[in-house]
């Protein structure tokens, strides 16, 4: 074999690569936002009151988010590959059990279960599509790509949900990241390489215990604000015991021999600030795909399927900034395309939150600028913050890298966004959405 056959060999394992485990986080992302439109239906089904559909709309989130930085360290510990395979295992078990749940505990508990599973996944897959990109630029080529699919799986999740809740029932939007999983569990070995665990480093117990109890406790807490006042006891219990469980995470951290955080990785300004521009950013589309599913729904009576044909320009629109962001990149910098995006992505809220709660502005003139404007700069602002993120982090930390970055990402549609719920009307959370967009954006344009 000459070397440009072996090149092109090689370049098509790389794609080979980039695809299935894309194809993977997508999926991830698809099962987080799937279950935005079909709520009002479950909702029916089950008997459900507004503060039952939160959390349900949450649960997924709580443990993703709550578990991702031990998730991170797994693969790191034992390699990329094989915590990736264990992830897909308990993802796909859990996706099979949600369509056949008589009730809304079964249902709860596979969400559960699926953010788990998706907690394990998520860090794996940035390890093993390291080792996939050995090259420096070309990693970074594929991490420009990698920050979009996030919120194309989003749009995906809320278009084709709405579809097939329409034409079958929600039960049957499992089925689609379900397939994904199990597809990648029978392609792993053939198509993904192997990497190297890092046998030397122990696993943090209590460090893990810690950050995934303050986490999901404090998640929790805010989550119940949309329902219950802050200062009733089903809230303030889980968020002081989550605070403290995070302070003490922070002391024992510094006491750790092999932290599940090391204190310096967020030391770096630049990378604290894209970690801030991603949880915004999710923070804004998930959002603005619940609020408005429920306003449509609910308010114009619109149905599933005129829901999810509502949101077909968002996804044009992601899809566009999502193929040019990496040659912006390239040409500007992931900063500036960062702080661009984030401009243009609070430009976008800031129109919904003027016309697009309102019933008796169009849509055409209401909310098509807004979910023009919103998805191509949250799809350039992941893109350039994703590069940030990952740049400068050793391979042995990749794991690491992934799990921040996904900490940072599932933070948004559950921490961030109950919060912002808490502020009154859906048009001041979404304007308070896009204030909080444009001062990241600002620091991130002005910090070198």
């Amino acid at each position: 074999m000459t070397a440009t056959d072996a090149a092109r060999v090689a370049a098509m394992q790389q794609r080979c690569s980039f695809v299935l485990l894309g194809s993977v986080q997508t999926a991830l992302i698809f099962t987080l936002a799937s279950i935005a439109v079909p709520l009002p239906a479950i909702g029916r089904e089950f008997g459900l009151r507004r503060g039952d559909l939160i959390l349900l709309s949450a649960a997924y989130g709580l443990t993703f988010a709550g578990l991702l930085l031990f998730g991170g360290r797994l693969a790191d510990r034992y390699g990329g590959r094989r915590a990736l395979t264990a992830g897909l295992v308990l993802f796909a078990a859990a996706l099979a059990v949600a369509p056949l749940a008589p009730g809304i505990g079964t249902l709860l508990a596979a969400r559960f279960a699926q953010g788990a599973g998706a907690a394990l996944i998520a860090p794996a897959a940035m390890a093993v599509l390291r080792a996939a990109f050995p090259s420096s630029a070309a990693y970074g080529r594929a991490m420009a790509t990698w920050g979009g699919l996030s919120v194309l799986g989003a749009t995906a999740g809320n278009l084709l949900s709405g579809v097939i809740s329409a034409l079958s029932s929600w039960r049957c939007t499992f089925a689609v990241p379900l397939v994904v999983a199990l597809a990648a569990l029978a392609l792993t070995p053939r198509l993904l390489p192997d990497t190297t665990p890092s046998r030397g480093r122990t696993l943090d117990l209590p460090g893990a215990l810690l950050a995934t109890a303050g986490i999901t406790l404090a998640s929790y807490g805010l989550v119940l604000t949309d329902t219950r006042p802050w200062s009733s006891a089903g809230v303030l219990v889980p968020l002081l015991a989550g605070a403290s469980l995070l302070v003490a995470f922070r002391y024992a951290e510094r006491r750790a021999r092999d932290p599940l955080l090391p204190p310096g990785f967020l030391l770096d300004r630049r990378r604290v600030l894209a970690l801030a521009a991603i949880a915004l950013s999710a923070c804004g589309t998930s959002m603005t795909f619940v609020v408005l599913s429920l306003h449509l729904q609910q308010v114009r009576d619109w149905s599933p399927l005129e829901t999810s044909a509502a949101f077909v320009p968002f996804a044009v629109a992601l899809i566009a900034s999502g193929r040019a962001a990496g040659p912006l990149i390239g040409r500007y910098g992931a900063r500036t395309v960062t702080a661009a995006g984030l401009g243009t992505g609070a430009a976008g809220l800031a129109l919904l939150a003027l016309t697009g709660t309102d019933v008796h502005v169009p849509y055409v003139s209401g909310l098509l600028p807004g979910l023009v404007l919103l998805p191509a700069g949250a799809a350039a602002s992941f893109a350039g913050a994703a590069v940030l993120t990952a740049e400068g982090v050793p391979q042995q930390q990749t794991g690491l890298a992934g799990g921040v970055l996904n900490t940072a990402m599932e933070s948004g549609p559950t921490v961030l966004f109950a919060i912002l719920l808490t502020l009154g009307s859906d048009a001041s959370s979404l304007a308070s959405a896009g204030v909080a967009l444009a001062a990241v954006a600002l620091l991130n344009h002005r910090i070198k």
